[in-house]
């Protein structure tokens, strides 16, 4: 390798290769540090890129990518075998087409920033890790967020891509149009492929016009089955208003409202459920009434026991705050975050199955839950307790197998990864993994593209 790596040296210049304090950087959105790469290779555009996967394709060289390292599936592990390629020097905002409603972007650049350069238009996709989330790491996961009932994953937000393969060719398809049906859009080939198949160097982003009207309440019920029925109530209430429905159980409202600036609770801590409820369109005044008229109807049906609607941009804040406070859970470690997919019909079922599970290993671990209601998504954090490979394997069990039965997901937007490749068949068949892996056999023969991550 050293070979090897004196020519990347030579491509890249002196900034595109760092081989010092590797290991204290934080490979998830835990802080966990597995980078035990020799070396971090950094180019700068495209080109390079290519350059650098044709040495390493040509040596038999494996990488590891790594975009904002903001993941909860182990995805950005790497061993003193791998090399690690960062995008981190790649974050350019290329131009913004206004008429076309698209923002061309280098892969690095963070999500925020995005949203942020959309000016009058906007970038739908959100997530509480946006500040760090890279563009290229969100459309490599086909990651989902808080707007997903509205707008769609990021694949809906991606018109084309530049992909640079394992063997250094560059697969260039950077369409802007929403409509093309010129043969196979191979970009959806690479989204959600976790950079298993080929490496994202640049994006086509979707935009759409900015709303002037933005209404969000917290509300609070007392059984799961009014949640289902809220929702149904809203969305029809609010005429394809609705942006956003969060879901909050009390074990994880009562810590998230917790901790520095976080001010009082909107809602006090006595409800078992709580919901932000977020909608948006072109009328601030016609809309907040809409939305007000749609609580008040929901609360005279008793789906709602209390609620509170933000009078301003500070409390809309405080509100999204509570349910992006993922960090309030880390005194709870060592702990695990499970992103689980399933019919909302079968959630509360579930829900009671597997707590029955977690309190047969332990009825002392703490557990969290919260998620996307709306779009059939639940995150639920497992306080393990201790580090031991026998209990990390119990309470996988314990979220894991209740799903089968009920043709869930083991990951509705955070991916695979390693962290959950060994339960890829509850809910794959045979026949979709064996094509995935001859998908990657096609891209990467030699397998040397996050060799071992997924399949």
């Amino acid at each position: 390798m050293t070979e090897l790596l004196e020519k990347l040296r030579q491509l890249l210049g002196p900034k595109g290769l760092l081989d010092e304090d590797i290991e204290q950087r934080t490979t998830d959105g835990w802080g966990a540090q597995e980078c035990h790469s020799p070396a971090i290779i950094r180019p700068e555009n495209t080109h390079q890129l290519s350059e650098v996967m044709k040495l390493c394709h040509e040596s038999g060289q494996k990488v590891v990518t790594h975009g904002g390292c903001t993941n909860m599936t182990r995805g950005c592990v790497s061993s003193k075998d791998e090399l690690v390629i960062s995008l981190e020097r790649m974050t350019a905002i290329e131009s913004i087409d206004s008429t076309n409603r698209t923002m061309t972007v280098q892969a690095g650049a963070p999500l925020q920033t995005v949203q942020e350069q959309a000016n009058d238009l906007f970038f739908t996709l959100d997530l509480g890790a946006r500040g760090t989330a890279t563009i290229g790491g969100n459309i490599a996961t086909n990651a989902g967020g808080n707007q997903v009932i509205r707008y769609g994953m990021a694949r809906e937000q991606v018109f084309g891509l530049e992909i640079v393969l394992p063997d250094g060719r560059i697969l260039s398809f950077m369409n802007h149009m929403l409509k093309n049906n010129a043969g196979y859009d191979l970009k959806h080939l690479f989204i959600g492929s976790e950079g298993n198949l080929g490496i994202i160097t640049r994006a086509v982003l979707r935009l759409r016009p900015q709303m002037l009207s933005k209404t969000t309440a917290l509300v609070a019920t007392d059984k799961f089955s009014k949640m289902s029925h809220l929702l149904n109530h809203m969305e029809q209430a609010l005429g394809g208003k609705l942006s956003a429905f969060e879901t909050l159980w009390q074990n994880y409202y009562c810590i998230a409202c917790k901790g520095e600036n976080m001010g009082p609770p909107p809602l006090s801590e006595n409800y078992p459920f709580y919901i932000l409820i977020e909608a948006s369109g072109a009328n601030a005044e016609s809309d907040s009434e809409q939305f007000l008229q749609a609580l008040e109807s929901a609360m005279s049906k008793e789906l709602i026991a209390n609620a509170v609607l933000a009078k301003s941009l500070q409390q809309q804040q405080t509100m999204w705050a509570i349910r992006d406070n993922i960090p309030a859970l880390f005194a709870y470690q060592p702990m695990m975050l499970f992103d689980v997919s399933l019919p909302i019909s079968e959630m509360e079922s579930y829900l009671t199955e597997m707590q029955k599970n977690i309190a047969s290993i332990d009825d002392q671990l703490f557990v969290a839950t919260l998620g996307h209601l709306g779009d059939g998504n639940l995150h639920i954090a497992v306080e393990l307790g201790n580090k031991s490979k026998e209990r990390k394997f119990a309470v996988e069990q314990a979220i894991y197998t209740p799903l089968t039965k009920r043709e869930g997901s083991i990951s509705g937007e955070h991916g695979i990864g390693l962290e959950k490749k060994p339960y890829l068949s509850i809910c794959r068949s045979d026949t979709e993994i064996e094509v995935m892996k001859q998908l990657k056999l096609l891209f990467d023969p030699k397998g040397i593209l996050n060799d071992g991550k997924v399949i």
